[in-house]
């Protein structure tokens, strides 16, 4: 049995109330647990939502007589799984407006956003989410489309990376920009063959207008942070269902911040969240002297998000091979200039803050390290270990780089799986095989962490560890065999290594003494089962803080 010296104290609002007596404890037990942090064993005991045991359940009710006990049954439990990059308050705003990527998708986007019109007022705003151009049996969306079917009312229409956008002609006018307009720094403008704006607006155009600096009016209508606690309550259910216990939340702004907050107050928050604030309010945050992992066991500011290109399977990322971008040309979109990347990049680290940098392309993934160089030269003192999300294409100099700068890599966990016909597309079978490479990242001894980028990439962590572990597309191709995980190893990535992208490998990741007792039971071993069926197991319940969240029986 493992036991640690004393109970831990807890800032866990489900538990804390609770005295910290032995009769308090809780024995939880099931036919195997997983717990990464040693043997296999069959039973955790839990007092005020940490672990304080593990072992036989024998040896522990034996060392708590006066436990209550609960069976799990045949299940096989594991750590809660740690989606380290998504984005689950936009999936709360989406809930309220229309999604392409969800509902009834046999029904074809221009049907579905002509629905959208018919309820909408003459000049309110028609947004639609979730569009894949690839996969619209009427052809790509541009602005003539759109302006036939919603006359009189601005629309956009967002790509499912997020990275673009397409708009019609009254929301190209509201955005300000216009046929002799040239392409903004960051970003690009679609033009058709006239020379005309097409209405697809890539990277810093779309972002720009999206999140607009602080004071500057919306360009997009938003629901009141009222009006999405609910729906957040919702989304936690959702990703509860898939085994996922905390999540790092990769691009916020106040907004956000304020609505989990509210969301936590009212109990609508059941799981435990990171934030990466968006770096237009980075000046704000500076100001306040906050470091990174500021909050408590479940919201904290994990740290600033920042971008350096465009989206792996957009087709907008930056290499330092060319490539049939999506927009044309023949490379992705650098999203921040060199200055502006490594300023950000100082000011953050000089200020205790981590930086989680957006960066696909190898040669995007260069010039982020570039900067966290220069930054960690600069300022020594400040020792936290910066991200750089995706970190889709690298080579073996910049895996040591990586390495040396003690940077944490968050890729892509079932990317391959449901992008990989894209990958090849893009940048050929040579580039696509070695994209997200866990495995080289693993033997050189560097921690990755596991992400969805959900709703942009597939959600199911049971996919990504399965993605890792057999890199099959969904067409059942294997493309990149080299980069195949072990089962564990793939465990671990979307525990274990997603808890040391938020810093917060002292909390979560692993079932030991000391640790939050976040966990999920299994139907099937992961480790028992044929890996392309690793993906089907089915979750039976998941639990945070001890506390059951979801059961598949409810």
């Amino acid at each position: 049995m493992t036991t640690p010296a004393a109970f831990p104290q807890s800032a866990s609002p489900v538990s804390a109330a609770a005295p910290y007596r032995p009769e308090n404890v809780r024995i939880f037990h099931a036919r195997a647990i997983t717990t990464l942090a040693g043997p296999q064993t069959q039973a955790l005991a839990v007092l005020a939502g940490r672990i304080v045991a593990t072992g036989s359940p024998a040896e522990l009710s034996a060392a708590f007589p006066a436990a209550e006990r609960i069976d799990l049954g045949d299940g096989h439990v594991v750590p809660g799984f740690h989606d380290a990059h998504c984005h689950p308050s936009g999936l709360a705003e989406a809930k309220l407006g229309l999604h392409l990527g969800s509902g009834d998708t046999s029904v074809p986007p221009r049907e579905r956003i002509t629905a959208a019109v018919a309820v909408t007022p003459p000049g309110g705003w028609v947004t639609a989410e979730g569009y894949d151009p690839r996969a619209d049996p009427e052809g790509r969306l541009d602005r003539a489309a759109l302006d036939a079917l919603a006359p009189g009312r601005p629309v956009v229409v967002v790509h499912f990376s997020y990275h673009m956008a397409i708009a019609n002609s009254l929301a190209l006018e509201i955005a300000g920009f216009h046929d002799r307009d040239p392409a903004p720094a960051g970003g690009d403008l679609g033009r058709d063959a006239t020379g005309r704006l097409d209405g697809w607006m890539y990277e810093r155009a779309w972002f720009d207008q999206w999140y607009r600096a602080v004071g500057d009016p919306e360009f997009l209508p938003s629901h009141s942070i009222e009006d999405l606690v609910e729906p957040l309550g919702e989304v936690c259910a959702e990703l509860h269902a898939t085994g996922i216990t905390s999540w790092c939340d990769a691009l916020v702004t106040p907004k956000e911040l304020r609505l989990y907050q509210l969301a936590s107050e009212r109990g609508r928050l059941t799981a435990r969240v990171g934030m990466l604030l968006w770096y237009r309010y980075l000046d704000e945050l500076r100001r306040t002297g906050l470091r990174a992992g500021f909050g408590d066991e479940w919201v904290r500011v994990v740290g600033v998000k920042l971008m350096a290109d465009g989206a792996l399977a957009g087709g907008t990322c930056l290499c330092s091979r060319p490539y049939r971008a999506e927009t044309g040309g023949d490379n992705g979109i650098q999203v921040m200039g060199d200055e502006e990347l490594a300023a950000m990049v100082e000011t953050a680290h000089a200020a205790g803050l981590r930086v989680g940098v957006h960066a696909n392309g190898d040669l995007a993934v260069a010039k982020v390290l570039d900067a966290i160089e220069r930054a960690r030269a600069l300022h020594p003192q400040n020792t936290v270990n910066h991200r750089i999300e995706h970190c889709s294409m690298v080579d073996d100099s910049l895996v040591e780089r990586i390495r040396r700068n003690r940077v944490t890599p968050v890729p892509f966990g079932a990317f391959v799986h449901g992008h990989g016909a894209k990958l090849s597309g893009y940048y050929g079978d040579e580039r696509a095989e070695r994209a997200c490479a866990h495995r080289t990242l693993l033997d050189a001894g560097i921690t990755v962490a596991g992400s969805s980028d959900y709703p942009a990439g597939p959600l199911n962590p049971l996919l990504a560890v399965q993605t890792m572990v057999t890199r099959r597309t969904a067409e059942g191709r294997v493309l990149g065999a080299d980069q195949r995980l072990t089962v564990a190893q793939a465990l671990e990535v979307y525990t274990a290594g997603s808890a040391y992208a938020t810093g917060e490998s002292h909390l979560k990741g692993r079932l030991a003494p000391g640790m939050l007792a976040d966990f999920v039971v299994l139907g099937a071993s992961p480790f028992d089962t044929d890996p392309d069926g690793i993906s089907e197991i089915p979750v039976r319940s998941t639990w945070v803080g001890g506390r059951q969240m979801w059961s598949a029986d409810s």
